[in-house]
């Protein structure tokens, strides 16, 4: 069954989809809908270097996001 969700994105991965956030239709768990938008946007970075939210709680990446979710990916920040 197909679940729409709204997807955050921030640093190198809101540079490199070219948005801050967009709603989604996909259907799997939070690292098929990550791969899927890996693949649509060219992110560079791998799962595993990413941390996932869903609703301001973290998740892990085998959890299902329910319908109408906000889904936020992660990168690691650098800071200095």
């Amino acid at each position: 069954m197909m679940t729409q969700v709204t997807v955050l994105y921030f640093a190198s991965l809101r540079d490199a989809a070219g948005i801050d956030s967009e709603r989604v239709e996909f259907d799997g768990d939070l690292r098929a809908l990550y791969v899927a938008l890996r693949e649509r946007h060219g992110f560079a970075l791998p799962v595993e270097r990413l941390r996932v939210a869903v609703d301001g709680a973290f998740a892990r990446w085998s959890d299902a996001a329910q319908e109408g979710s906000e889904v936020a990916f992660i990168p690691p920040v650098s800071g200095g």
